[in-house]
């Protein structure tokens, strides 16, 4: 799993790393050199914890032009010899969307590093999105024959390339070789691989995998047991839940029961949330047992069948499960905090401060916890909610810290919103646009900054523009 190395949020690269709007306030008035180190260390090193949902590019291609720096070094890092055997997506996926940024800022040096990346370079597809986004229509169709030639002729490589056109993110370089009448050639292998692609789609229809009407609740259960014999695994207990929604009636339920009492791994596992979803009055007593069972699969499918009761009886049961520390508890805390009533505060605030105690400022139920704290406005929440803003890695969870401190925070229009406007999440810096005070001079220009930016989000700019409406509240 990916596990970057943050360093501490008192330190500039740290700031860097989390995203926060103060890394660039302190890069701007840190020495250039060491501010561009920074900088191209956690571009080079990508910091996200969860790579695929959090927010950087844009951030530090901002910061880039703000800095008036070279690509050098991404140069360096996109083209290494490491490029030739590693071509995970994590390694120079955040390069090549801030140089897709800085091209569309005007950068021609990062269009064409991506044009060359894309002809020679592993993770080519993705720096073929990024083109496809902001190049035009003649560099594009030169990049056709580079990029087909990865293919070689053969079943093999059509199978790969009626992959590739498949699977790709953006379809527009594919149309415009497809369409090529000067490279005939091209064209005609990538509509025949067009055409490879909606054939597979449509086989895949012909053949579906899986339970068929008229199966009974012991082959739905028995067909869930199965996907853990096969290589590689496949947990089947979630589908496997909805197909026993289809075919069990109440005459099965004591069978339903005694699978999630004393059933296999998987079937234990799909009665469960089944029970469950269902609410079942033994759901939760059984949830109970087998949050404790030694199988990892067992006890998860507890705990998430657990999350997603609706049931006046869970709140019930979260309120006396909640002083737990296993699982259990933090699933408990999780929904008191999304769905318990204004009498329950103390019990969500006490779980905040034990959850940061224990287990730091980036433990998952933290996500739920957070939210509480703000949608029941437990204002004796705010340092807590300050530190988790400062320390955690995750620019979601700071995002979600924010918004509770905007409902619970006297000080946050005049304080940490007003770094908020240079956060890495367009949700953040829209926050910040509608609190952040205009007392402080680095809002109104930062503001008319966001305004005018065109890579700046539509819902940024939309809060934006209603802090300058003639009728807009001074804050």
């Amino acid at each position: 799993m990916f596990d970057p190395d943050i360093a501490p949020s008192g330190t500039l690269l740290g700031l860097l790393q989390r995203g926060r709007g103060d890394g660039t306030l302190h890069a701007l008035a840190a020495p250039r050199a060491e501010a561009l180190a920074a900088l191209n260390h956690c571009v080079l090193r990508d910091p996200r914890h969860d790579w695929q949902v959090e927010n950087r590019s844009l951030y530090y291609a901002r910061l880039y032009l703000e800095l008036d720096g070279g690509l050098g070094e991404i140069e360096q890092h996109l083209f290494h010899m490491d490029d030739l055997f590693d071509t995970a997506e994590e390694r120079t996926g955040l390069a090549l969307a801030v140089l897709g940024h800085l091209a569309s800022y005007g950068r021609d040096d990062a269009l064409a590093l991506l044009r060359r990346y894309a002809a020679t370079g592993g993770n080519w597809a993705w720096a073929l999105d990024e083109l496809a986004l902001r190049d035009d229509d003649a560099a594009l169709t030169a990049l056709g024959a580079s990029v087909l030639a990865r293919f070689p002729a053969g079943p093999e490589g059509e199978s790969a390339l009626a992959a590739a056109v498949r699977d790709a993110f953006e379809p527009r370089p594919w149309r415009l070789w497809a369409e090529d009448r000067r490279s005939p050639a091209t064209a005609a292998r990538v509509r025949a691989a067009q055409e490879q692609g909606s054939f597979d789609r449509w086989q895949r229809q012909l053949r579906p995998s899986g339970p068929r009407p008229g199966w009974s609740v012991r082959e739905v259960l028995d067909w869930a047991q199965e996907g853990l014999a096969l290589h590689p695994t496949q947990h089947r207990h979630v589908p496997a839940t909805r197909c026993l929604t289809a075919v069990a009636g109440p005459e099965d339920r004591l069978e339903i029961i005694e699978a999630a009492a004393f059933g296999p791994e998987a079937a234990r596992a799909t009665a469960l949330r089944y029970l469950a979803e269902h609410h079942d009055p033994q759901a939760l007593d059984l949830i109970e047992t087998a949050a404790a069972d030694p199988s990892g699969l067992v006890a998860e499918a507890a705990v998430t069948a657990f999350e997603r009761m609706r049931s006046t009886a869970a709140l019930e049961r979260a309120r006396a499960w909640i002083h737990r520390t296993d699982a259990l508890g933090a699933a408990a805390a999780g929904m008191l905090a999304c769905r318990g009533a204004q009498y329950d505060s103390a019990l969500v605030l006490a779980a905040l401060r034990r959850t940061v105690r224990s287990e730091g400022c980036d433990a998952p139920v933290l996500w739920d916890l957070v939210d509480g704290a703000g949608r029941l406005a437990i204002t004796c929440a705010a340092p807590v909610l300050r530190h988790v803003y400062r320390e955690t890695a995750s620019s979601h969870l700071r995002g979600r810290a924010a918004r509770a401190l905007a409902a619970t925070d006297p000080s946050f229009a005049a304080g940490f919103a007003v770094e908020c406007l240079w956060d890495c999440e367009e949700s953040t810096r829209e926050l910040a646009a509608h609190h952040a005070t205009t007392a402080d001079a680095r809002v109104v220009e930062q503001l008319r900054r966001l305004a005018a930016d065109p890579a700046e989000e539509a819902e940024v700019q939309t809060a934006v523009r209603s802090r300058f409406e003639p009728d807009a509240p001074a804050v």
